[in-house]
C-alpha cells in the first residue's frame, strides 16, 4: 500500500474534524452502521459547548481587552456572527465544504440543507463509493457541530480588527470570507474527496481550517485596515480584565467539545484528546507566564489567559493523534510561541493586531501544525484498517508544511482581495471622529453604564 494510500486508509474513519482520523469506536467498520446514542450524546453535548466558546466566551474574551467606549461593539462581533454564519450554513457553506464536488470545493448538493427530511433517523454517511466514511450519529448533528467551527473561525477574526471596523463591512466580509474561503478549506483537509485529507497531512480538529485560516485572515486585514488611531501613543489597557478571564475560561471549558468532540465518539479516542488538551493548556500558561515574568518582572493575568488560549490552539490539530508527554512539550512550545508572536513579532513587524488574532490563533496553530508531524503516535492514528497507522516521522512533517504553507498562502491571497472589495462596497473603516468617540455610541447608538 502506498503511503497516501495508508494515509487515505487511516484518514477515512476521522473526517468530521480530523482531517486524517475518526473515533475507532465509531464503528466504521460495521457492515450496517446504526446510530449510536452514547455517541449522538455526546455530540450533541459537544455542539453545545463549542457554541459556548463564542458567545458568550470569545465575546467576553475579546470585550474584556477593549476599552471601555468599545465594549458593546465587540461583543456584537461574536454574537452577530453568530447569526450570521449559521444562516450562511444552512443555505450553503455546508454544501461548500462537505458535498461531494472535487478536491478543491464541494458541490451543491446540500443547499439550504436539502435530502436533510430523508433518512433523517439514519446514520450518517459522508462521501460515496469506496471512500465513504459512516458514521454513528445523524447527520443534523454533524451539521449543527461543523456549523460551531465555522462560526467561532469567522468570530476569531473580529480580535485583528477590534476598535476601527465598520460594522457593515465587517457583515459583508464575513459573509463572502465564510463561503469562499473557509468552506473550501474545510473541504480540502476534512472531506475524503479534499486533496490535503488524501495527501495524508494531519488535523485533527481545526488547526489549518480555524487557527491558521482565522489567524492569517486577521493578519491581512489588520494590516490594510491599519493602526488604531493612537496606537503606541495613547493608553489602550483593556476595561475590564475580569470579563476576559471569564470569556478564557469558558473556551478552556468549551475546548473539550472542540477537541474530544472531534472523535465524534464517546469513546477512548475522545478521552486522550481530552486529556492531552487539558494537559497542553497548563502547560502553555506557565510556559507564557515564565516567559512574562523573565522579561517583565511579573507575571500577568493577561499573560496566564493567553497563555491558556495558545495552548489550546497548538494542541488542537494533534489532539486525537499524541500522548500526554508530547502534549506538554507543545504546550510549553505554545506557551513561548504565543507570547513571542503577541509581543516581539508585533513590535518588530509594526501591524496592529488588536487582539492578538494572529500573534495566538496564527503562531501557535502553525506551531501545533507542524509538531503534530513530529509526534504523532501510529497506533492512535491508526483504524482496524490500517492498525499502524501515521507515525511522527520527517516525511510527515513535511506534509504539514505543504499543508500549512497552502492555506497560509491561499487565505492570505483570498482575505486581501475579499477585503478590497468590500472597501469598494461599503468602505472598511470608521471615521477617525467616530473612532474617537468609540463604536458602541457611533455604530450601534448604545452606551456601557
Amino acid at each position: 500500500m502506498t503511503r497516501i494510500a495508508r494515509a487515505a486508509a487511516m484518514a477515512l474513519p476521522a473526517l468530521v474534524l480530523s482531517g486524517a482520523a475518526f473515533a475507532q469506536d465509531a464503528a466504521v467498520a460495521a457492515p450496517t452502521p446504526t446510530i449510536d446514542t452514547g455517541d449522538t450524546a455526546w455530540m450533541l453535548t459537544s455542539t453545545a459547548i463549542v457554541l459556548m466558546m463564542t458567545v458568550p466566551g470569545l465575546a467576553l474574551f475579546y470585550a474584556g481587552m477593549v476599552r471601555k467606549k468599545n465594549v458593546l461593539a465587540t461583543m456584537m462581533q461574536s454574537f452577530a456572527v453568530c447569526g450570521l454564519v449559521g444562516v450562511l450554513w444552512m443555505l450553503l457553506g455546508y454544501s461548500l465544504a462537505f458535498g461531494e464536488g472535487n478536491a478543491y470545493i464541494g458541490d451543491l448538493s446540500k443547499v439550504l440543507l436539502s435530502g436533510m427530511g430523508e433518512g433523517w433517523d439514519a446514520p450518517f454517511v459522508l462521501g460515496s463509493g469506496d471512500g465513504a466514511v459512516a458514521t454513528t450519529i445523524p447527520e443534523s448533528v454533524f451539521v449543527t457541530f461543523q456549523m460551531t467551527f465555522a462560526i467561532i473561525t469567522a468570530a476569531l477574526i473580529t480580535g485583528a480588527v477590534a476598535d476601527r471596523m465598520k460594522f457593515s463591512a465587517l457583515m459583508l466580509f464575513v459573509t463572502l470570507w465564510t463561503l469562499l474561503v473557509y468552506s473550501p478549506v474545510a473541504h480540502w483537509v476534512w472531506h475524503p474527496n479534499g486533496w490535503i485529507f488524501a495527501l495524508g497531512a494531519l488535523d485533527f480538529a481545526g488547526g489549518t481550517v480555524v487557527h491558521i485560516n482565522a489567524g492569517v485572515a486577521g493578519l491581512v486585514a489588520a494590516v490594510v485596515l491599519g493602526k488604531r488611531v493612537g496606537y503606541g501613543t495613547e493608553n489602550m489597557s483593556p476595561y475590564n480584565l475580569a470579563f476576559a478571564v471569564i470569556g478564557a475560561s469558558m473556551l478552556w471549558v468549551g475546548w473539550f467539545g472542540f477537541n474530544a468532540g472531534s472523535a465524534v465518539g464517546a469513546g477512548a479516542r475522545a478521552g486522550m484528546a481530552m486529556l492531552v488538551t487539558q494537559v497542553a493548556a497548563a502547560g502553555a500558561v506557565l510556559a507564557w507566564l515564565a516567559a512574562e515574568w523573565a522579561t517583565k518582572g511579573k507575571p500577568s493575568v493577561l499573560g496566564a489567559i493567553s497563555g491558556a488560549v495558545a495552548g489550546l490552539v497548538a494542541i488542537t490539530p494533534a489532539a486525537g493523534f499524541v500522548l500526554p508527554g508530547s502534549a506538554l512539550v507543545i504546550g510549553l512550545v505554545a506557551g513561548l510561541a504565543g507570547f513571542w508572536g503577541a509581543t516581539a513579532l508585533k513590535h518588530w513587524c509594526g501591524y496592529d493586531d488588536s487582539l492578538d488574532a494572529f500573534g495566538v490563533h496564527g503562531i501557535c496553530g502553525i506551531a501545533g501544525a507542524l509538531l503534530t508531524g513530529v509526534f504523532a503516535y501510529g497506533p492512535l492514528s491508526g483504524t482496524p484498517a490500517s492498525p499502524a497507522g501515521i507515525s511522527g516521522s520527517f516525511e510527515q512533517f513535511l506534509l504539514q508544511v505543504y499543508a500549512v504553507a497552502a492555506v497560509f498562502v491561499f487565505t492570505a491571497i483570498a482575505t486581501f482581495i475579499l477585503l478590497k472589495i468590500v472597501d469598494a462596497i461599503v468602505g472598511l473603516r470608521v471615521t477617525e471622529e467616530e473612532e474617537r468617540e468609540g463604536l458602541d455610541v457611533t455604530l450601534h447608538g448604545e452606551r456601557l453604564g
